[in-house]
């Protein structure tokens, strides 16, 4: 049994190179899209541009990071949009309607999210109910009590300091918002390379069995991911009613997709134990500098999903390829 942990935590520290080899293409891919881009419009080269595009980005970039925890053990998430929406309008009630302190909402906000997250990986781990499925439910409950919680009314009106968060940038560069992603980015992979708790998250996703004979305990782990990424989202929606300076229970609606699609082209497997955060990062610049160019070059919105549908679909081949030749 030791033997076997110990050869279970050798193979995970030498997969770091594979881990970044898996995110060459992807990175190739952000810089050949740049370069276009910065031939085809003036305007995508220049600095408020690119501050734009980060500050676009922060909500898919923390929901992205929940979701890379999800997908390394194998499992999928279908209800971080709606979780989103829920932590928006729980933390929009208490702060605005029942007259609370809104750091409290915030708090409040976010522990909506992590119930939902647990209930999520009890279905998945305890009732053994498929992931797609349990996250499904949870994608339709927590809509549907995001709608109840103001009769499907927005919630308009913060404090200064809140919608400040997304608009005042500190040392004229970045906005609290984008500092928050770049440390939710910073500390998940720190987590996944340097915790063994990281190492056990690629183990369940490589082999279950195997990790749970190496002695991981596979359904603490798996409930704690589902946690984790909806406390994410939670947190995502936060950033996003401070951007918006209101909270709808629409919100959120079809940001899934984008999520799992940016991890997808992030290098990603679907099928778990390969990929990581740094490779997340870039398929979420991908998908925020495709957005970017295609507006400033007047892309029909319509035609940009199918765009970035393409985009999704070439991402997964060539992981598939890629996994076959290795």
């Amino acid at each position: 049994m030791v033997a076997l942990e110990i050869h279970q935590q050798r193979r995970l520290s030498g997969s770091w190179l594979s881990k970044l080899k898996g995110a060459t293409g992807p990175l190739v891919g952000l810089l050949a899209l740049c370069i276009f881009l910065s031939f085809s419009t003036e305007a995508f080269l220049s600095v408020r541009n690119g501050l734009n595009i980060l500050d676009q980005i922060t909500v898919l970039g923390i929901m992205a990071v929940g979701m890379t925890f999800v997908i390394l053990i194998g499992g999928i998430d279908l209800s971080v949009g709606s979780v989103l929406a829920l932590a928006m309008m729980v933390m929009g009630w208490t702060a605005n309607v029942a007259g609370l302190p809104l750091p409290l909402g915030i708090a409040l906000g976010l522990l909506a999210s992590a119930v939902s997250g647990l209930i999520v990986g009890l279905l998945v781990t305890a009732f053994r109910v498929p992931a797609f499925i349990a996250t499904l439910a949870m994608m339709s409950a927590a809509r549907g009590v995001a709608n109840m919680i103001t009769d499907g009314q927005q919630i308009v009106g913060f404090p200064d300091w809140f919608m400040m968060l997304a608009i005042d940038r500190h040392f004229g560069v970045l906005t609290a918002t984008v500092f928050l992603m770049l440390a939710v980015v910073l500390i998940a992979w720190l987590f996944l390379h340097f915790r063994s708790e990281g190492r056990m998250i690629y183990a369940v996703g490589g082999n279950p069995e195997v990790a749970r004979l190496a002695g991981i305990n596979v359904q603490l782990v798996t409930v704690a991911v589902y946690v984790a990424s909806a406390i994410l989202a939670g947190l995502a929606g936060i950033v996003l009613a401070a951007r918006l300076d209101s909270v709808q229970p629409s919100s959120g609606f079809g940001y899934e997709l984008d999520t799992i699609a940016a991890v997808v082209i992030g290098g990603t497997s679907l099928s778990g134990g390969a990929g990581g955060i740094g490779g997340t990062l870039i398929g979420v610049l991908i998908i925020g500098v495709l957005r970017n160019g295609l507006n400033l070059l007047n892309v029909s919105p319509f035609l940009q999903q199918v765009i970035i549908g393409i985009v999704i679909v070439l991402a997964v081949g060539a992981e598939t390829i890629r996994r076959r030749r290795a």
